[in-house]
C-alpha cells in the first residue's frame, strides 16, 4: 500500500504545494512536510489545515535552505518532492534547495528527487517554439536573478548521480479540476496547467521511469 511509501515534501504549504499533499492523501501516502511556519486557524472549513491533522501528515518545522532541516525531513523518507517556489525579497531558494537535498539523498540513500519549475529552464533537449522562447526570454530579463538560481539548481541535477525529474510549468492555474494535459521534453506549446494536473503527475513519477534524469515541460491542451 501507499502509506508505506514515505514522502517527503517542500513547498507544502504554497498554493501549487497544498493541492499536491491533498492529492498524496488521497492516494494513501505517508507525509513528511517541511514548514517554516505551522499555519494558524480558527476556520475548520480550511480543507488543507484539517490535512495537516491526518495521521499519514508529519510536520517538519524548518526552512528548506538550512541542511539539518532537510536532513531532519528526509530521514526515513523514499522520495522527496518539491514545489518551492521563490520567496519575494528573501534570498534565492532553489538551488540551495536542491544542494541540501542532494547531500542528504547522498547520506540516507536515497534516490528519487522530483521538483517543478518554470518554463524558461533551458535543457541541451529543447526545442522551444516561438511562444516558449518569447516566455524564457522574458523571464530571463524580469527576473534575472531567479532565472540564474533555478537554471543553477538544473546543472546540480545533471551532474548527480539521482533518479530526478525536474518539471517545468507554464503559468499554474489554481483548481481541482482535471484536463486534457501533455508532457513534452522538447517544447511547451500550451499557455497553462492545472494544479490538479500537476498534483496526479507529480506523484505519477514516482513509479513511471520515462522521466526519470529530465525535464518534461506539462500543460494542458
Amino acid at each position: 500500500m501507499n502509506q508505506h511509501i514515505k514522502i517527503a515534501v517542500l513547498g507544502g504549504g504554497g498554493r501549487t504545494g497544498q493541492y499536491l499533499v491533498n492529492h498524496l492523501l488521497e492516494k494513501g501516502y505517508s507525509l513528511k512536510i517541511l514548514l517554516r511556519n505551522l499555519p494558524i486557524s480558527d476556520e475548520s472549513s480550511d480543507p488543507f489545515i484539517l490535512n495537516l491533522s491526518n495521521p499519514l501528515v508529519e510536520i517538519v518545522t524548518g526552512d528548506a535552505v538550512c541542511f539539518d532541516d532537510i536532513k531532519r525531513l528526509l530521514f526515513d523518507c523514499q522520495a522527496i518532492i518539491s514545489t518551492v517556489g521563490q520567496r519575494p525579497g528573501e534570498p534565492m531558494v532553489a538551488s540551495s534547495a536542491t544542494e541540501n537535498i542532494l547531500k542528504a539523498m547522498n547520506e540516507y540513500g536515497i534516490h528519487r528527487y522530483i521538483l517543478v519549475a518554470g518554463i524558461n529552464i533551458d535543457t541541451p533537449f529543447d526545442k522551444k517554439g516561438s511562444q516558449t522562447k518569447a516566455a524564457t526570454e522574458w523571464m530571463k530579463n524580469t527576473f534575472p536573478e531567479i532565472h540564474t538560481d533555478r537554471a543553477k539548481s538544473y546543472d546540480l541535477l545533471t551532474k548527480s548521480d539521482v533518479e530526478w525529474t525536474l518539471v517545468r510549468l507554464p503559468m499554474i492555474e489554481y483548481s481541482d479540476e482535471i484536463l486534457a494535459a501533455q508532457a513534452s521534453i522538447v517544447d511547451c506549446p500550451g499557455a497553462g496547467i492545472s494544479t490538479k494536473n500537476i498534483a496526479i503527475f507529480l506523484e505519477e513519477q514516482l513509479s513511471d521511469k520515462t522521466y526519470i534524469r529530465k525535464a518534461p515541460f506539462l500543460y494542458n491542451i
